[in-house]
């Protein structure tokens, strides 16, 4: 014979998803009338049961935080019941409650964890209340201590593939940057070989590039780059980076006449600043 108690509760809140929910299993239904009067102030959900079988039944049928069982009982021990229980339900905090001193079996029963307290009849009710309330703590510790395990658990599983993200992306960048290094020491190889004087002119008016054929036929024993390109070219180049775009001149050096075209860059990436080209007529 079982029965289950409910009193008159709340809607739930965020931080209390259920009630806290209480066994008690005696053979004697007096005890088991007497244990609900005792705690029926604390709003328990309280299950009952009349022996171990029908204590594990009703353990099958409902999750238990708390379980107080009779250590005399027909059939099965409250010892014996509450060895079975831990083992379906290990996650539960059980109360031997007993008027006979048995020492040896429950002090087994303590030591190899099956049961969490001892506490004799008769019991004085405050005691007793007191007693089941620290057994819920315990309870609701250790589901915040799981909690917080699963937690962390996921937390590191999300930190360990976001680093595998980042390394796989680190080393495509790598890879990428490998890749443009030897694009750009081509196209420098290639600029320096063109039969064209080039030369790159920043937003500041700094000289950033110039091939050897522009080296040969402007630097007049002065290196040009990271000079000013208003110092450093010849006076027909100034008007063509700061007039329309593009814009063409011709001009005489080294005895020979060339026409200079400029062209701004940054139509085609993020480099900003003027392209000075070189042709002999």
């Amino acid at each position: 014979m079982s029965t289950l108690t409910r009193p008159e509760q709340a809607a739930p809140t965020a931080v209390e998803t259920r009630r806290r929910t209480l066994l008690l299993v005696d053979d004697e239904e007096n005890i088991l009338a007497a244990l609900k009067r005792a705690l029926r102030r604390d709003r328990y959900d309280i299950l009952t049961a009349n022996s171990g079988a029908e204590g594990l039944a009703r353990l099958a049928e409902q999750s238990v935080d708390v379980i107080v069982s009779d250590q005399r009982m027909p059939g099965m021990t409250g010892v014996e019941f509450l060895r079975e229980a831990r083992k379906a339900h290990p996650d539960t905090v059980r109360i031997v409650l007993s008027g006979y001193t048995e020492l040896k079996s429950i002090t087994d029963a303590i030591n190899e964890g099956a049961i969490y307290k001892f506490l004799t009849k008769p019991w004085d009710d405050e005691q007793l209340r007191t007693n089941i309330a620290e057994a819920f703590k315990l309870r609701e510790l250790a589901q915040e201590n799981h909690r917080l395990t699963e937690a962390l658990r996921v937390s590191n599983a999300e930190l360990a593939a976001a680093n595998a993200r980042l390394e796989a992306l680190l080393t495509t960048k790598e890879h990428e940057l490998v890749i443009d290094n030897a694009a750009l020491d081509v196209a420098r190889e290639v600029l320096h070989a063109v039969p064209a004087g080039i030369i790159g002119v920043d937003t500041e008016g700094m000289i950033v590039f110039v091939n050897a054929h522009a080296e040969r036929l402007l630097s007049a024993n002065q290196p040009l780059l990271c000079s000013m390109a208003a110092e450093a070219l010849p006076a027909p180049l100034q008007p063509l980076m700061r007039g329309t775009d593009p814009a063409s001149t011709r001009l005489t050096l080294d005895g020979g006449a060339f026409r200079a075209d400029c062209r701004a860059m940054g139509r085609h990436g993020a480099v900003r600043g003027h392209l000075i080209i070189l042709l002999k007529e």
